[in-house]
């Protein structure tokens, strides 16, 4: 065969592989929500050319590594099993939202969990901590991390600002439920919280308050020298959980009155997805998009039974994260850009 003959073969070979993709609806460049059939609170962080999905699932908290800088692929990748729940202490039940933080060369854990009876009163936050620089590796207990005031406290996460690093929870006012706060506190290691948390702030908004006043979730959105925490705001099993949001004016983060809340949700139900919320922000592998990976119920009055989605979002000319409408599972998104 001639090289320009092998040349026409190649070609027709490629036309009838793009068109029978296309037959089945899978552009190999397109990928549709969601990204994982089952699953709550993602936590996805980027490093190494790969993906990494940490949760808490089938008696243990596990650590996905997605293919290749795949990140709408996650969840065929390699899972591997970090943490073993344990059979006495305080920490051995309801483990919640585990989310996975890479501090100078060590990687750590951090989760809520309450006693062995799943007494929901006695959560508190712990962190376990890597024995090597793979986070799919072995870690170990790091105990508790908790203020001076060791209230109720989930959905705990730390970010840096101006070279001082903070941690962020969901916390009762009082020693009952029936509202969640968000708090905040310096931290003096991975591990420990600097005097009693400050109150940052408290679910007034209508939006914060079907089911239950309530305000979870954190994470730190830092964009253009402007740092925001975006939190789900609402009951989780409503068909109203969303998210809200917190920006601050000042580098004094301990003040209450650095923090402006917007009035309205930024990110909602519509007729496409129904409560959205708790996930967390990553790049795309050139690292010029930002995406955002959360769980949204599989329909309405489905309550705790959720999906993992995935979609990118933009910014405004003023500078504010513009998450626009979720994305329905019928939706062809452009996968994240590569290089």
């Amino acid at each position: 065969m001639t090289p320009r003959a092998a040349a026409r073969v190649l070609v027709a070979a490629l036309i009838v592989a793009t068109t029978l993709l296309a037959l089945a609806g899978c552009n190999p460049a397109t990928f549709q929500n969601p990204i994982k059939g089952a699953g709550a609170d993602p936590y996805v962080v980027r490093w190494h050319h790969g993906y990494y999905l940490v949760e808490s699932r089938d008696g243990g908290i596990w650590v996905t590594r997605s293919p290749r800088d795949d990140l709408v692929g996650i969840a065929s990748g390699t899972a591997e099993r970090i943490w073993t729940f344990p059979t006495s202490g305080p920490a051995c039940a309801d483990l919640w939202a585990p989310e996975l933080h890479r501090i100078g060369s060590r990687w750590f854990v951090y989760y809520a969990a309450t006693t062995c009876d799943g007494d929901n009163a006695n959560h508190r936050m712990f962190a376990l901590e890597s024995a090597t620089d793979d986070p799919q590796g072995a870690f170990t207990n790091a105990g508790a991390v908790t203020d001076a005031a060791d209230r109720w406290a989930i959905d705990g996460t730390r970010f840096r600002w101006h070279g001082i690093d903070y941690f962020v929870w969901s916390g009762w006012p009082g020693g009952s439920d029936g509202q969640q706060d968000l708090y905040i506190a310096r931290m003096s290691s991975p591990t420990r919280l600097v005097g009693t948390g400050v109150r940052l702030s408290t679910p007034t908004r209508p939006f914060e308050r079907h089911g239950a006043p309530i305000e979870e979730g954190p994470q730190a959105l830092i964009h253009d020298g402007v740092l925001r925490i975006v939190y789900s705001a609402s009951g989780s099993w409503t068909d109203h959980y969303g998210y809200g949001m917190l920006t601050a004016t000042s580098d004094d983060l301990l003040s209450p009155r650095t923090w402006q809340k917007s009035p309205v949700p930024v990110f909602a139900s519509d007729d496409e997805a129904t409560s959205p919320g708790h996930g967390s922000f990553v790049k795309s592998p050139d690292g010029t998009e930002d995406w955002m990976v959360y769980h949204v119920a599989r329909y309405r009055g489905a309550g705790w039974d959720r999906q993992i989605d995935a979609q990118r979002f933009t910014w405004s000319l003023t500078g504010a994260p513009v998450f626009g409408r979720p994305v329905g599972d019928d939706v062809a998104q452009a996968i994240p850009s590569r290089r």
